[in-house]
């Protein structure tokens, strides 16, 4: 699993890739008539979406892109075997088919899948969509020349751990059997009863050979969903979608292509993007954003104005923000000094810290607070939204701290309101109160990354973050807690080191389940195990705030991204 959880956890790592890029504009159930100035909350088709944007769409491959079900824009283009559902909150965490009639057949022990195709799919061109193009676009995506994208496959296909794509390599993967044009096999090296989720990811988007242009392609991919490519400029700071004629609803019961063209720019400053969405005039009252948040004086502005308030969405992803220990070293060897700043940490003033508790909820558990991950709630050192600063001192005292201890907290410069100065200063200020002086190490992103990543030197205490490639807690408490994950000459994401036998046997047990639901509740068992351990200090699960033009129309956001889904949006 290293080579996969790597590159998880590294796009995990930088939020950008995984969730704020995703476009956190979200909103419940009761905000979702989404009426826009006419009054007429009834979707209809036409129109031009405009989607403004901090950072490019770059890399428009499907074999290139991270995404996350898919991804927001990508999805528009690129169909799978599988995605997510577009529906709100809960309801949007799961997995339904794409292209494919039904979410995979495993045989008995989850070593192998099948997938079935719908009939009638085509490409843009007319021409008709095979498995022999869905197994192209996978190995593809081996090719070095294309990497960046989810690269489980590598780990978990059989003999796919040296492949290096079809340019080098013409024989394939056998592991993928394509028996006729619906039918495709996968040959896994181990039960993984999650493989519906990965199918998600965009390396399942069918490939015609005879149109792949290697490193051009993403100019101007093939597409398979509602959309297709009119213009790459600057790659991907200029994208514009127009429909896709042949892509046909009686095949795809997720996306709704209601606007004729979707125009992306990128490239703006974010305070410009809010400005425009609030203003949302002219062609900006059609508008979006995939990437950008409301900041926490922004949000201020926004919430008294009942207008723009009426534009905001709220959503939720699977993200944790905590304290990391590194128990191989001093004092933090000891559980009951890892105890005593669990106690001792003032979660209000943390939340305040990253923006207010419109943009941060107080965390006790590891796993997200969603059913989806398994959540079960504990709270094995509680002390109140204050913290317990009494209790802390009498920890200390019994690990042989009686007159306190000073310690160092490393955390990023960056101003993300996640490992930045804000929340070491909160975290400083409460560990005071039990008579824990704290030095800060704050140190430039590079650097923090490059530090706390590294097993030779990762510190004693510093400040992390983590997101799902999916809504389960597989992808979630395996990366940071499976000890056969350490990485030793490489990026590390294990911060406590941990390598216990029963949690990685227990982590083999539940990858065996293809009852998602039971998965669930194991996750969430095992989460409550691990946390009795004190190695993390679960601080808040991120918020997303974001506003959207006044013209904007059946806004949906699932639990799945956090995110406003493009592919639901109308504009008239």
């Amino acid at each position: 699993m290293r080579q996969p959880s790597v590159i998880a956890r590294r796009v995990a790592a930088a939020s950008v890739s995984l969730v704020v890029a995703a476009g956190a504009a979200a909103c419940g159930p009761e905000d979702n008539d989404a009426k826009g100035a006419g009054g007429d909350s009834t979707p209809h088709k036409g129109g031009t979406l405009t989607v403004l944007n901090s950072n490019p769409q770059q890399d428009f491959d499907p074999a290139r892109l991270y995404t996350s079900g898919g991804g927001n824009v990508p999805s528009l283009v690129f169909r799978t075997l599988t995605t997510r559902n577009r529906e709100n909150g809960e309801a949007g965490a799961k997995v339904v088919p794409d292209l494919a009639t039904d979410t995979g057949r495993p045989n008995k022990d989850a070593t192998v899948w099948t997938y079935t195709l719908k009939e009638g799919l085509k490409y843009e061109d007319g021409s008709p969509i095979t498995t022999a193009d869905i197994k192209y676009g996978i190995e593809r995506s081996f090719a070095p020349e294309l990497s960046g994208g989810a690269p489980y496959l590598r780990d978990w296909l059989v003999g796919a751990a040296d492949y290096q794509g079809p340019y080098k390599d013409k024989k394939g993967l056998a592991a993928i059997e394509t028996p006729d044009a619906r039918t495709i096999v996968f040959h896994l090296n181990k039960p993984e009863g999650e493989f519906p989720y990965l199918a998600t990811q965009t390396q399942f988007t069918p490939v015609p050979k005879a149109k792949d242009t290697g490193t051009k392609y993403e100019e101007h991919p093939v597409s398979s969903g509602p959309y297709k490519v009119v213009t790459n400029e600057n790659d991907g700071e200029r994208l514009v979608l127009e429909r896709n004629t042949h892509w046909s609803a009686s095949t795809d019961a997720e996306r709704k292509g209601y606007p004729d063209k979707i125009d992306v720019r990128s490239g703006l400053d974010s305070s410009v993007i809010n400005q425009r969405l609030s203003a949302s005039q002219g062609t900006d009252a059609a508008a979006v954003t995939t990437d950008t948040n409301l900041g926490p004086a922004e949000l201020a502005k926004v919430s008294g104005d009942k207008e723009l308030a009426a534009r905001v969405g709220t959503g939720h992803f699977g993200y944790t923000n905590y304290i990391a220990f590194n128990p191989k070293i001093k004092p933090f060897d000891n559980a009951k000094v890892r105890q005593a700043i669990s106690y001792a940490i003032d979660r209000s003033s943390v939340v305040n810290a990253a923006g207010g508790s419109a943009l941060a909820e107080p965390a006790t558990t590891f796993l997200p607070n969603q059913k989806s991950f398994g959540y079960t709630e504990y709270d094995h050192f509680p002390a109140g939204d204050a913290g317990d600063a009494a209790k802390a001192k009498e920890l200390l005292k019994e690990a042989g701290y009686a007159k306190g201890l000073t310690v160092t907290l490393t955390h990023s410069n960056a101003k993300d309101f996640e490992t930045s100065p804000e929340i070491a200063t909160a975290i400083q200020d409460a560990l005071k109160k039990a008579g824990i002086t704290v030095k800060l190490q704050g140190l430039e992103e590079n650097d923090y990354s490059d530090k706390i990543h590294s097993v030779k030197t990762e510190p004693g205490f510093f400040l992390a973050h983590w997101g799902a490639d999916w809504p389960s807690g597989g992808p979630f408490l395996a990366p940071i807690f499976d000890g056969r994950q350490i990485v030793k000459d490489g990026a590390n994401f294990n911060t406590g080191l941990l390598d216990d036998k029963s949690v990685n046997t227990e982590i083999d047990a539940i990858n065996k389940l293809t009852d998602l639901d039971a998965a669930a509740k194991r996750w969430g068992a095992l989460d409550a195990k691990i946390g009795e351990q004190a190695l993390t200090v679960p601080l808040f699960h991120p918020v997303y705030k974001r506003l959207y033009g006044k013209d904007i129309k059946n806004v949906v956001i699932s639990d799945w991204t956090g995110v406003l889904d493009i592919s639901q949006v109308a504009v008239k």
